[in-house]
């Protein structure tokens, strides 16, 4: 993965891209790339994963992150993180550069709040996925990969609205994820 300096997508050409993040597909959508982060700020590219209800993506380090909380314990309800792909595609440029976002999953899938609202759960593979009210902003090391224009891009009302910087989620149902695998709402685990 690439974090050499790379020069940053301005506003203007981030704009252009949101005609291909709003058609992404809002029933049938594909599991595109797996990020495993094993200490912090190293990521390992996955073919496949396995998503626990207690480990969130097994062998990430979700458990031993500190959250905002009170106690600093990590917050279930983030265990996972996913983004839209082609919002990665078109903020990262190259694909080599999408794990710095710091998210596990990437999906070509509608993470509009009009899609999968809290509440919405995903199937993806084997595992059931629930997404979940906390929201997800870029935060200093996704502006200083990315660069100012795309953490103020995603943080947009419209950013916002289409979940460009990505969606929490937490595992109801464990499961085996592979990349190609479909990714689609469930009203109940499988």
């Amino acid at each position: 993965m690439n974090d050499a300096v790379v020069s940053h997508p301005t506003r203007e050409e981030l704009e252009r891209g949101l005609e291909t993040i709003r058609e992404a597909p809002v029933a049938d959508g594909v599991l595109e790339l797996i990020v495993r982060r094993p200490t912090v700020g190293a990521r390992e590219i996955l073919q496949e994963g396995e998503l626990s209800v207690e480990d969130g993506l097994v062998g990430d380090t979700w458990k031993t992150r500190r959250s905002r909380a009170p106690d600093g314990l990590p917050d279930p309800a983030m265990q996972l993180n996913i983004m839209s792909a082609r919002a990665a595609a078109l903020i990262a440029r190259d694909k080599e550069r999408w794990a710095l976002a710091g998210d596990q999953l990437f999906v070509d899938f509608d993470l509009s709040a009009a899609n999968v609202p809290p509440g919405t759960w995903l199937a993806i593979g084997s595992a059931v996925v629930e997404v979940s009210e906390e929201p997800h902003t870029g935060c200093g090391k996704f502006t200083s990969r990315f660069g100012v224009d795309a953490q103020k891009f995603v943080n947009s009302p419209v950013g916002r609205q289409l979940g460009l910087r990505g969606i929490n989620a937490r595992v109801v149902q464990p499961g085996r994820i592979r990349v190609g695998d479909p990714v689609t709402k469930t009203s109940a685990p499988q």
